[in-house]
């Protein structure tokens, strides 16, 4: 009898890989949407940052001026000091949150609802932004990161500017103990060894031949223990392109 594979000890749930929440600084969320942005403009003032290990882009701790804080993404240029709104008549400032409909048309935001209270779901990644292309009645077009096009209700908030901490892969980790504790700090899998490297016990792709010398295509009811590959794969391998002048011959 075999070893259990990574995938089902991680799926139980140990301490081992589990994400250590205590060590986070705080849930990131937008306050609630309450009538004191509805009707008017909630000013705040940025005291600190904060290096929370949940997430990589940094943190920004504002003291908005009925005496509450809470935190929100850092934007790029922002400063110790300098003030963010929050509402729906807030000013197109830098940081400031506002409902989608008051952001002009090629606008960068960032930390976006995917739907109006969420708290932001959406584009929070350092360095990352979306562009508002287009608005209709009811509806905001938005450019994400990976180009693709997203319709999202105008009631939607989001932040003004780019996250900040953009460019933090281009520096190298140089050694293997510097990418264990950046890991290490989320309980993240790494390193992640391929089943082929791995012994005939450990996991069905292992053994002395370095490949796999099986299909790895496997149904989709396989037990939990072979249940790696390609999963219920339509096809594998490269995909074979077609001239487009045969096709239409074959059609003819």
């Amino acid at each position: 009898m075999g070893k259990r594979l990574k995938q089902q000890r991680r799926g139980s749930g140990s301490p081992s890989y589990r994400s250590p929440h205590s060590r986070y600084k705080v849930d990131l969320v937008y306050r609630t949407y309450d009538d004191t942005e509805k009707a008017s403009v909630l000013t705040g003032t940025v005291q600190a940052f904060v290096d929370d290990p949940a997430r990589d882009a940094p943190l920004m701790k504002v003291r908005y001026e009925n005496n509450e804080s809470g935190y929100l993404l850092a934007p790029e240029g922002i400063a110790k000091g300098d003030t963010v709104d929050l509402g729906a008549q807030a000013k197109l400032k830098l940081g400031s949150v506002l409902p989608l409909y008051r952001f002009p048309d090629g606008a960068y935001i960032f930390n976006v609802e995917r739907n109006p209270g969420d708290g932001g779901k959406l584009v929070r990644a350092p360095g990352s932004f979306a562009t508002v292309i287009s608005k209709e009645d009811r509806y905001v077009y938005l450019k994400l990161p990976s180009k693709t096009t997203l319709i999202l209700s105008n009631e939607c908030r989001a932040q003004l500017g780019i996250v900040a901490g953009g460019g933090r892969g281009e520096r190298p980790l140089m050694t293997a103990g510097a990418a264990h504790y950046k890991y290490h700090a989320r309980n993240r899998y790494w390193p992640q060894l391929r089943g082929v490297h791995m012994a005939a016990y450990c996991h069905p792709h292992g053994g002395k031949q370095h490949h796999v010398g099986k299909p790895t295509t496997v149904a989709r009811g396989t037990p939990p223990g072979g249940k790696v590959g390609h999963i219920a794969a339509r096809s594998t391998g490269r995909r074979k392109t077609k001239r487009q002048g045969a096709d239409e011959e074959a059609q003819r």
